[in-house]
């Protein structure tokens, strides 16, 4: 599938969908719970139900017939042997937070997932999980899945690597149900809005975990998920893309609904971003009374610190394209190691339509570039395909964009609702 895109006009209002990493969390959570937990507004995403496929093969039971409202009866932390291969499918978060639990399980458990998930990177997790007693192996010797794993783990000390926060995150949740007590010992870790998410979402569900400047955490072990209720707030992931469509776009003007600065997410540093560079924007009471923003303000390049942002390097990079000057994106290393390279994918996309960029292993640095329109390849890659179309829309001359179908990994109606705030968008299933 393709999107077809020309230069475009936006007005109108939006509805940004549920949380993506809190609907990830929030499926986990519950999963291992000891009662029936409630989601509202979950994101239903391709990746939810990839989760959601594992954990019930792990033992829970998830209702998902009200999709306004699912109900999870969880395990206790009595997770089962899975009788199947646990298949994450695309789902980075999936797949690393099931790999995780899987030490948790007595008995051998594989897991796997797409061609993508077998080569992000996962050996510092299986080291942690032999560390604490378990056992994990690549079936390839290549510390990628498939892996296989057996527990229990029995708690103890490993240090990681803080690049990536999926590798530690899921630890948090399954140490809480080791035997014994758990240290975790990072070194620069990145993404802390992530981990700030996981930790207060953890504390909802009744789990301790102490964090020591970012520097050590500690998980006391025995511990007891407690069933939660919990309305999941809008995703400011998702809401980058049309923020930066409106305020690249001559002539737009957008309300956004249901975004919350009170969120942990760090991607709702868009609002301080959009500002700083000069953009129109209005925020009514931290976002829950809506965001305004209008095109055609001239914007300047900034500095931005990505290292708790790596989701947001392709939007920021289309968004530094309408700047004046050079914009610099920093501390973007998180991001090389998602579904694709981001940044080098980005950079690549962009250069095709006339963008100056270059690049160096942590800093991505865009000038101002009068973009055309291009044939566009999406990589599979939600982020990059929705960055591409929203550069798109202020190019000169119509883009192509492969991959269209993978927007709906992170933003299920990102199609009909920039259609529907006026986007010279069209959804094709061939060119």
């Amino acid at each position: 599938m393709v999107f077809f895109v020309n230069k475009s006009t936006l007005n109108g209002s939006i509805n940004i969908p549920g949380n993506k990493s809190g609907t990830a969390r929030s499926i986990v959570f519950g999963s291992l719970a000891d009662g029936v937990s409630r989601i509202r507004n979950p994101l239903l995403n391709i990746d939810s139900f990839s989760i959601i496929k594992m954990f019930r093969a792990l033992g829970a039971k998830i209702d998902t017939s009200n999709p306004e409202e699912w109900v999870i009866t969880g395990t206790g932390g009595d997770l089962r042997q899975p009788a199947e291969v646990l298949d994450a499918e695309n789902s980075g978060t999936g797949f690393y937070f099931a790999l995780a639990c899987a030490s948790l399980v007595e008995g051998w458990t594989a897991l796997t997932g797409d061609y993508q998930i077998c080569y992000r990177p996962a050996q510092p997790m299986i080291d942690a999980i032999n560390a604490l007693g378990g056992q994990a192996f690549s079936t390839r010797n290549s510390g990628t899945a498939p892996i296989i794993v057996k527990g229990k783990i029995r708690g103890g000390e490993f240090s990681m690597p803080g690049v990536n926060s999926q590798w530690m995150t899921p630890f948090l949740a399954a140490c809480a149900l080791a035997e014994g007590d758990t240290v975790i010992h990072e070194s620069q870790l990145l993404e802390r809005p992530y981990v700030d998410m996981t930790i207060g979402m953890l504390k909802r569900a009744g789990i301790k975990v102490e964090n020591i400047d970012y520097d050590e955490f500690r998980i006391a072990g025995g511990q007891k998920y407690r069933a939660f209720d919990y309305t999941l707030p809008a995703d400011w992931g998702s809401s980058g893309y049309p923020l930066v469509a409106a305020a690249i776009t001559e002539g737009s003007k957008v309300r956004f609904n249901g975004l919350d600065d009170t969120d942990f997410a760090g991607e709702k540093a868009y609002v301080d971003i959009l500002k700083a560079m000069g953009a129109n924007i209005e925020v009514v009471d931290g976002g829950r009374g809506g965001i305004t923003v209008e095109g055609g303000a001239e914007l300047r390049g900034i500095e931005i610190d990505c290292s708790g942002t790596p989701d947001a390097v392709p939007a920021l990079a289309v968004l530094g394209c309408k700047a004046k000057g050079k914009t610099v994106l920093y501390n973007i290393s998180a991001c090389r190691l998602k579904e694709t390279d981001r940044a080098k994918s980005i950079m690549a996309e962009l250069t095709k339509m006339g963008a100056k960029l270059e690049e160096t292993n942590d800093t991505l640095t865009i000038h101002h570039s009068d973009l055309k329109g291009a044939f566009i390849d999406g990589r599979h890659d939600h982020r990059i395909v929705m960055a591409s179309s929203v550069a798109a829309m202020i190019a000169e001359g119509p883009s192509v964009i492969t991959d269209a179908e993978f927007a709906a990994v992170s933003f299920p109606n990102y199609y009909e609702s920039m259609k529907a705030l006026g986007a010279s968008i069209d959804r094709l299933q061939s060119v």
